[in-house]
């Protein structure tokens, strides 16, 4: 199957969109599964994952909460806490009504500068991954889980409307254009 590759290349898009001097401060993975194989692989003072799955018992320096965002209101941390908050190919699991709380409440928790990076498949891309899914390329499973899919422009109006300045938002494709990531910056 191509997930771990495809998981493999949304890491390092994430990693290449979060520049080096935010990586003395906190990050939180939201939907890191339960073995976070970015979290793993990236470098950050601190190292937190959240995820509906119970965690693994890993020991790499990262602190795994278990937290289904569907199931409880907010995020189980303070404000302006983290330096980065990422969400790797989690959007188009979540209902709107949810993901509009939780990018809320990320915008809350994190700090005055501070960094949200996000990847998920762009809109026209879900025949796509059935078809993938059918072939078992991919999780059918994963695949069956998504509630949504979305264009650069939506996502950019969820992140304002969240609390992110426009002008503090960037987006762009990767992985042949077949998936989007944006970084969107508190003021």
């Amino acid at each position: 199957m191509l997930e771990g590759f495809l998981a493999r290349m949304r890491a390092n898009r994430a990693n290449s969109l979060i520049p080096n001097e935010m990586r003395s401060g906190r990050i939180l993975d939201i939907g890191c599964g339960s073995y976070p194989a970015f979290l793993i692989g990236t470098t950050f003072r601190e190292r937190y994952g959240l995820d509906r799955v119970p965690p693994a018992d890993v020991r790499a320096g990262v602190t795994l909460v278990h937290h289904d965002i569907d199931e409880e209101s907010a995020l189980p941390f303070e404000d302006a806490f983290f330096d980065v908050v990422t969400m790797l190919a989690v959007f188009e699991h979540l209902e709107e009504a949810t993901l509009r709380r939780v990018l809320r409440d990320v915008f809350r928790m994190l700090r005055p500068g501070g960094l949200y990076v996000m990847t998920t498949p762009v809109n026209w891309t879900e025949g796509i991954l059935k078809a993938m899914s059918a072939v078992r390329l991919v999780s059918h499973e994963e695949i069956g889980e998504h509630k949504a899919q979305y264009s650069g422009g939506e996502i950019v109006s969820l992140l304002v409307a969240a609390g992110y300045d426009r002008s503090r938002i960037r987006h762009g494709t990767f992985e042949l254009g077949m998936n989007l990531w944006a970084v969107a910056q508190k003021s």
